[in-house]
């Protein structure tokens, strides 16, 4: 089988499954029973960058998998002429994630940050080990219970966590505040 061919299987197994195939279901996604045959393949596949594998020799997804074409702008304002130009390839991965192994998702319940422009059902991507600002969206353990509010220091240095709906009360914490992790990105599925 042709290289390029066994990887649009894996690609596909990929995008099918979200991890990566095992050796032995490279070896049922190309159709052959020959071990040799398919760490070849696959360490073909390692030297062209196309996958890579972790200090276990597992399978990963390399930064071509899923990239994204990036082409010109689009105005949100007036109309104006469209000008379609690529200008590079993307993962959102590597658009949206700074430190993969701190990052996480969270799905939004609640609309107490609806004015933040985050609604129930959106996803949110959170990094933890990040000192929070004045003004981040945090994810945080106040007083035994999780929320999602705005971090504000006040003048005096007072902690207070915010929501972003009038509807919600400002929460200041009473014996305990834990910042688990920042708000780095919304995700919302249309």
């Amino acid at each position: 089988m042709e290289t390029a061919t066994a990887l649009a299987k894996i690609q596909a197994f990929y995008e099918k499954r979200w991890r990566m195939p095992t050796v032995r279901e490279v070896m049922s996604l190309i159709r052959t029973r020959s071990m040799k045959q398919t760490t070849a393949l696959i360490e073909g596949l390692v030297e062209s960058g196309a996958i890579e594998r972790d200090k276990n020799g597992k399978l990963l997804p390399s930064h071509l998998f899923g990239s994204i074409r990036k082409l010109g702008l689009v105005e949100a304002g007036f109309p104006s002429p469209a000008e379609e130009e690529l200008l590079d390839t993307l993962t959102l991965d590597e658009w949206l994630i700074r430190r993969r192994e701190a990052t996480y998702m969270l799905e939004i319940k609640g609309e107490s940050m609806i004015n933040a422009g985050i609604r129930p059902g959106d996803t949110a991507l959170v990094e933890r080990g990040r000192e929070p600002k004045h003004g981040d969206i945090v994810i945080a353990e106040v007083d035994g219970k999780w929320t999602m509010k705005y971090y504000h220091v006040e003048s005096r240095g007072r902690i207070a966590l915010v929501p972003a709906n009038p509807k919600f009360p400002t929460i200041y914490p009473q014996e305990e505040l834990h910042i688990e992790a920042i708000v780095t990105a919304i995700i919302r599925k249309y």
